[in-house]
C-alpha cells in the first residue's frame, strides 16, 4: 500500500531549484525555484480574494506558463480547480461553470467575450488573465508556502464525457493527482534530464499528466499548442524533447510528415493512451522512430490511467493493454462478482488510491459507477466498474474487448452521442436523432448523424448544419448526416440503435 502522499502542490519542490521545470513557446525558460515562486504568488492572491474555501476556480485558457501554473496554486490556497477544455463552445462552457458553481472564471478577453448573458451565473467572477499574468510576475505579491492540505481533500474537478447526457466533474483528491504523477514517472522510468513536449490539453487528465509525471522526476515540461502535425516535429527538434504523448489519431497524422532527424534522434519514449494503437501504427512508430520506447496505455478519467503495456512487449503483444501500474489494481470480474478465468470476458473494475471520488453533486451517477470493490481486491473500498469489457490472458495481460455503452471516442475525446442527439433535436425541423461512432482511420471513430425531420426537409438539414457548427466544437462536428423517414424501434418504441447499425452498414 503507498504511504500518504504530499499535496498536489509539493510538486513544486520535486526538481533541483536551478533546472528547467518549464519551456514556454516563446523560449522563456522557468525553474522550479521560479515555478515555486510563481505558484506561491498565484495562490496568494487567490486566498486574498475572500472566497469560502473550496470555491471552484474555473479556466478556460489556451496552454501558458498561468495554465500549467494554476493547478497547484488553486490547489495551495484552498480551493478546487476546474478546467475548460479550450476547444469548447459557449453552450459548453456554461454547463460547466453553472453545474461546478465556479466561484471565478479565469479567461481571455477574447474568450469572456463569447459568453452571453446568463452564462456566468450570479456571483461568478470574471477574472482576465493579464491580470494574472502580472500577478506571478510580482515579485512583491504575497507567496503562500506549500499546503500542508489533507491528500483526500477535493481539489480539482475534470469534466468527460458518458454515453448519456452533458459533461460530468469527476472529483479528484490531492492523492489521486500525486499519486497519478508518481505512478507515471515510475513506470515511464522519467529522469531530471528529460523534456516531455505537452501536445494535449490539460484539461484531459492525460495532458495534466504530461506536466505533473515530468515536475514529479525533476524533469521539464514544454507546453505546446499546435496548428499542423509538422509543428509537432519542428518543436521536438527545437526544444530536444524526450517524452511525447499522443493519441491514435494524432499519431497517424505524425507519421505522414517529414521528422527532422534531429527530432528523431532526441526521442526516448512516446506514450498512447485515449484509444487503443492498431497493428499498423505500432510498426509505423517502430520504424520512423527505432530508439524511442513505445508505451501503449489505457485509463479512464473515473480512475485515471489503469494500465501499461511494457515497451519490450509491444512487437510481440500489440492488441494489449498490458497489466496495472503502480497504485492501481485492475480486475476482471463476472456477472457474479467472482474474478474471470484466464480467457475469460468480464467487466474490468479499478480499484485503489487512484479511483477518484465520484461525480460533482451526482449522487445518482456515482452510485451507479462507484460501487464496493470485488471481494478478491487487495484494496477494497469503492471501486469504479467501467463499464468496459477485457479478458486477462494467462499471462496476466489485460485485452479490450469493448465497451457496454454507446459513447463515442473521436480524435482523442470522449463524445456522449446523448449531447449531440439534444442538440440536433433543438433545431426546428428536426423530430429526432441518433448519433453513432463509426470507424475511421484517422480519428478512430467518426460521427455519423441520423435524423428524422418533421417537414422541409432539406431546409431542416441546412438548419441543423449551421446550429451544429454555432452551437458545438470541431470534435463533435457529424462528418455525415443522414435524413431518414423513420428511425427503426424495438418493442417498447424505442430506437434501436443495433438495428440502425445493422441496416446502415455503420
Amino acid at each position: 500500500m503507498p504511504s500518504a502522499p504530499n499535496p498536489i502542490d509539493h510538486l513544486t519542490l520535486a526538481g533541483r531549484r536551478d533546472t528547467a521545470a518549464l519551456i514556454l513557446p516563446r523560449g522563456e525558460v522557468i525553474d522550479f525555484a521560479g515555478l515555486e515562486a510563481r505558484t506561491g504568488r498565484l495562490a496568494g492572491w487567490l486566498a486574498g480574494q475572500q472566497l469560502p474555501p473550496g470555491s471552484r476556480i474555473a479556466s478556460w485558457l489556451p496552454k501558458s506558463a498561468l495554465s500549467a501554473i494554476l493547478p497547484l496554486a488553486v490547489a495551495r490556497a484552498g480551493h478546487i480547480y476546474v478546467p475548460v477544455n479550450p476547444l469548447l463552445k459557449r453552450a459548453q462552457v456554461a454547463h460547466i461553470l453553472a453545474d461546478s458553481g465556479a466561484a471565478m472564471l479565469i479567461t481571455q478577453q477574447s474568450r469572456a467575450a463569447l459568453l452571453e448573458e446568463g452564462d456566468l451565473t450570479e456571483g461568478t467572477r470574471l477574472t482576465d488573465a493579464d491580470t494574472l499574468d502580472a500577478v506571478i510576475a510580482d515579485a512583491a505579491q504575497l507567496c503562500l508556502a506549500p499546503s500542508q492540505a489533507d491528500p483526500s481533500a477535493l481539489c480539482e474537478i475534470l469534466y468527460t464525457s458518458g454515453s448519456t447526457g452533458r459533461p460530468k466533474g469527476v472529483m479528484l483528491s490531492h492523492a489521486n493527482l500525486a499519486l497519478g504523477a508518481e505512478a507515471v514517472a515510475d513506470y515511464l522510468a522519467l529522469t531530471p534530464a528529460d523534456r516531455t513536449l505537452c501536445v494535449l490539453p490539460f484539461s484531459f487528465d492525460y495532458g495534466q499528466n504530461q506536466l505533473f509525471a515530468a515536475w514529479q522526476a525533476g524533469g521539464c515540461a514544454v507546453p505546446f499548442d499546435y496548428l499542423l502535425p509538422r509543428d509537432v516535429a519542428k518543436a521536438v527538434a527545437k526544444h530536444k524533447i524526450t517524452t511525447l504523448a499522443g493519441v491514435p489519431p494524432l499519431w497517424v497524422q505524425l507519421l505522414e510528415v517529414e521528422w527532422p532527424p534531429e527530432a528523431v534522434a532526441s526521442l526516448r519514449r512516446l506514450t498512447n493512451s485515449g484509444g487503443a494503437l492498431t497493428r499498423v501504427l505500432v510498426r509505423g512508430l517502430r520504424a520512423r522512430f527505432p530508439a524511442a520506447d513505445l508505451y501503449a496505455m489505457y485509463g479512464l478519467t473515473e480512475a485515471f490511467r489503469s494500465t501499461y503495456l511494457p515497451p519490450a512487449m509491444i512487437d510481440t503483444h500489440p492488441d494489449s493493454v498490458g497489466r496495472a501500474i503502480p497504485h492501481a489494481e485492475v480486475l476482471v470480474v463476472r456477472p457474479d462478482g467472482g474474478l474471470a478465468a484466464a480467457g475469460e470476458a468480464g467487466e474490468l473494475v479499478h480499484c485503489g488510491p487512484l479511483v477518484a471520488q465520484g461525480y460533482w453533486c451526482d449522487p445518482e451517477r456515482t452510485a451507479e459507477r462507484y460501487r464496493p470493490a470485488p471481494a478478491a481486491s487487495q484494496y477494497g473500498g469503492i471501486a469504479v466498474w467501467s463499464g468496459d469489457t477485457a479478458r486477462r490472458d494467462e499471462d496476466g495481460l489485460l485485452y479490450f474487448v469493448g465497451r457496454d455503452d454507446a459513447m463515442i471516442k473521436s480524435a482523442g475525446n470522449r463524445i456522449s452521442p446523448t449531447e449531440i442527439e439534444e442538440a440536433a433535436v433543438a433545431v426546428p425541423g428536426i423530430a429526432e436523432a441518433v448519433a453513432l461512432g463509426v470507424p475511421d482511420p484517422r480519428l478512430g471513430q467518426a460521427i455519423r448523424l441520423f435524423v428524422r425531420t418533421t417537414a422541409d426537409g432539406d431546409a431542416a438539414i441546412e438548419r441543423l448544419r449551421e446550429a451544429l457548427r454555432r452551437d458545438l466544437p470541431n470534435f463533435m462536428q457529424p462528418r455525415e448526416i443522414i435524413a431518414l423517414a423513420d428511425l427503426p424501434r424495438g418493442p417498447n418504441g424505442k430506437i434501436d440503435r443495433v438495428a440502425l447499425v445493422q441496416e446502415h452498414a455503420v
